[in-house]
């Protein structure tokens, strides 16, 4: 197996990897945070308007850490400094 072969397999596997793991987190963190936000309205059903305003900001820095996985895979996909490195060494 070359050294471009291998940089893909592995940015391919790392890309994968690193979407997969930061999507099931926030999707976990934003499934608790509903949860706790949902049986806290029932239990004080005047203050959801607070509730619902504090879950939305949550919800929000919850799911920055999908869209930072994702930037990191687009990075990892189509920016990968080793691929120019690889490709030079392949040249000479």
């Amino acid at each position: 197996m070359d050294a471009i072969t291998l940089i893909g397999a592995m940015s391919a596997l790392a890309a994968g990897l690193c979407i997969a793991i930061g999507g099931l987190g926030s999707g976990i963190g934003e499934g608790n945070a509903a949860a706790a936000a949902l049986q806290a309205m029932a239990q004080q059903p005047d203050e959801a308007p607070t509730i619902t305003r504090t879950l939305f900001v949550a919800m929000a820095m919850i799911e920055s850490t999908a869209i930072y996985s994702f930037v990191i895979t687009v990075l990892l996909l189509y920016f990968n400094p080793f691929w120019n490195y690889a490709i030079e060494v392949a040249g000479k």
